[in-house]
């Protein structure tokens, strides 16, 4: 099976994801958090999402390793035999779980020679799912409606005088965010920000609707994982401070430094971006 043709046993099990992800919301109450090692939460519908996937994967492809946030995390002796694996986080935007939000993910990647080669991303209370086959395409669904998407170009966008539009976190890295927001409008013109939530910053970027991702502060690998595949294939990048592809599984630890997606590979960005 080629790995196109996961795609879709790979969105009906992350929709399956969703289900149990949503039913759970429906109720949930901000006594049921709990906390992990790390201090970061974890809910029933992180673990009821988790057993799904990895189930799920595990049986599509059963030669192929399953790495997920909740998962026991082997060591990176043995993940450095890993050439191909899945990379999941069952709840992308935990606190937003918790907070009541609706702009939450479900993010599956397979990962290929430290490449993301396939990702899935799904928003259960949206209706809404991205997904790609980098080499492929990107596409889009939303409430029955299917459709590639691409990312857009900047230097035409500026050329008109339109604003460089621009997509946050709204809890992490938000004062980094700010001033680099205001340094982008002094070099280039009027600079629109907006914070929204989980993998779905990237995918605004992968389809059109958005020009960069700064995203200033740590963060995980199962983060990036499906949204890298979804920007690349959509015509974008997701590159680190060096202005290099984020790469996976090539470190003991699974934390991602600082990085820059952006929907416009051939723009100067190195030229404006620290």
């Amino acid at each position: 099976m080629n790995d196109s043709a996961l795609l879709e046993p790979v969105i009906a099990a992350s929709e399956q994801a969703g289900a149990a992800i949503a039913a759970i919301f429906r109720d949930f109450k901000q006594q049921n958090v709990e906390r992990k090692a790390d201090d970061s939460p974890v809910t029933a519908a992180d673990l009821a999402a988790h057993r799904i996937l990895v189930q799920a994967l595990s049986g599509l492809t059963p030669h192929i390793p399953v790495l997920s946030e909740e998962s026991v995390l082997p060591s990176f002796a043995q993940r450095q035999t890993w050439q191909r694996y899945w990379l999941v986080d069952p709840l992308d935007g935990t606190q937003e779980f918790i907070d009541g939000g609706s702009e939450f993910t479900v993010n599956v990647a397979l990962i290929d020679n430290h490449r993301p080669v396939l990702g899935v991303v799904h928003a259960p209370m949206l209706d809404l799912t991205y997904c790609a086959a980098v080499g492929v395409g990107a596409w889009k669904r939303h409430h029955g409606n299917h459709r590639a998407i691409r990312t857009r170009s900047l230097a035409a966008r500026l050329a008109r005088g339109d604003a460089l539009e621009l997509v946050c976190s709204r809890r992490h890295g938000v004062e980094e965010i700010e001033t680099l927001a205001a340094e982008l409008e002094q070099k280039l013109g009027l600079v629109v920000t907006k914070s929204v939530g989980s993998s779905l910053k990237f995918c605004l970027v992968a389809e059109g609707e958005a020009d960069v991702y700064p995203r200033l502060a740590p963060c995980c690998e199962w983060d990036t994982a499906a949204s890298q595949a979804i920007v690349e294939a959509a015509g974008g990048a997701i590159v680190d401070m060096q202005f290099q592809p984020l790469a996976y599984n090539r470190t003991e630890g699974l934390l991602n430094d600082h990085f820059f997606a952006f929907g416009d590979p051939a723009f100067e960005w190195q030229s404006y971006l620290p």
